[in-house]
């Protein structure tokens, strides 16, 4: 009996694997006849103005429908076996929820984790060493990337003018059936500028709206976020688009900020990323080396290592890091969560078509 248990389980066990497998390579479906959704870039009442490249009037309701489509379906890998929502996944602020690094074609694994896309018309650069200076080219890199959708500008535009179904899409956004890749990527761009996130319970706290209501350890995270992380993590956005060396390594092992710079001075640095929606978008750092904010805090706490680049605000008269005490991290924890925004993750406009 124990015996004929164990091979059901391993039988069970198989069909789960090959499930699995058969969902990855699926073709996606997408709905080509979505409706247009009427909606408009508005920049939130406790928001900057958006960088200078971002054109705030850009976006139609058609471009967004066609962006929103072209976000998930596989159509645009070579296999049909990846979309750019396989790694940016909407519950997850649009991150690659419990992936240390990026997975894309075959299970290629990546060497940087992937980044949380919302409130990207505010950002000056793209990727974690910012080498992406314009808002539609961080689409190029996905496509291209072997590691990622890894097909060709060309390959890809090819495969939806095949598709009958883009026809009709690309003439109701741009007024013809041309079908190329600046239109690709605009429409990408379309889409992904709209995902706004500024309705966290911290921002009804801000601005004083219903249900922005903090804790006791909520208001204390947030005196002592102030003092402790809001050099960099910046408030209303909560970065300040900089790059920095937090002393993960003695020695860094990723270059950063120099693989684009070419300055020795960039060696392990890394963009500043959003505490928005922290709490959904784990694992933490550029290698998904952290699994949870207590790890994060930990380290900021006691780990920070000598790198000869280290970040300034991580020297303090000769020590190394922040001081911060176990009740202060369970503090900033509770402030922190404060910043998911429930109605971005899970607003319909931005989930599958």
């Amino acid at each position: 009996m124990k015996a004929k248990t164990k091979i059901f389980g391993i039988i069970a066990f198989i069909n789960l694997v090959l499930f699995l497998v058969a969902y990855n390579i699926r073709p996606i479906k997408v709905n080509y006849d979505a409706k247009e959704v009427q909606l408009k870039f508005t920049v939130p009442p406790n928001f900057p103005q958006p960088g200078s490249q971002y054109d705030q009037h850009f976006v139609t309701p058609a471009g967004f429908k066609l962006g929103r489509i072209l976000f998930y379906d596989r159509a645009l890998s070579i296999d049909n076996s990846i979309s750019c929502a396989s790694c940016h996944q909407s519950f997850s602020a649009f991150s690659d929820q419990n992936k240390h690094v990026s997975q894309g074609f075959k299970q290629c694994s990546g060497t940087r984790n992937t980044p949380a896309l919302f409130n990207l018309a505010w950002q000056k650069e793209f990727m974690w060493d910012g080498r992406v200076k314009l808002f539609q080219l961080s689409s190029h890199n996905a496509i291209i990337n072997p590691c990622e959708i890894a097909n060709s500008m060309a390959g890809a535009v090819e495969k939806l003018r095949a598709n009958g179904h883009y026809t009709d899409l690309f003439r109701n956004a741009y007024g013809s059936v041309d079908i190329d890749s600046a239109r690709l990527l605009n429409a990408l761009t379309q889409f992904m500028s709209m995902l706004v996130s500024a309705n966290s319970r911290y921002d009804k706290y801000r601005r004083y709206e219903q249900g922005g209501v903090f804790t006791t350890d909520e208001k204390n995270g947030y005196i002592l976020f102030r003092q402790k992380c809001s050099a960099c993590h910046k408030e209303p956005l909560f970065t300040d688009l900089s790059y920095r060396n937090t002393g993960l390594d003695l020695v860094s092992i990723d270059r950063g900020r120099d693989s684009s710079t070419h300055l020795a001075t960039d060696v392990g640095k890394f963009r500043v990323p959003s505490l928005r929606n922290i709490e959904v978008t784990a694992p933490y750092m550029h290698d998904g080396r952290f699994a949870t904010l207590e790890d994060v805090l930990t380290h900021y706490a006691n780990g920070v290592k000598r790198n000869t680049h280290l970040d300034e605000q991580l020297r303090h008269n000769g020590t190394l890091g922040l001081a911060l005490s176990s009740s202060d991290q369970h503090k900033i924890i509770a402030f922190l969560k404060t910043l998911t925004d429930k109605e971005f993750l899970t607003d319909v406009r931005f989930q599958i078509p």
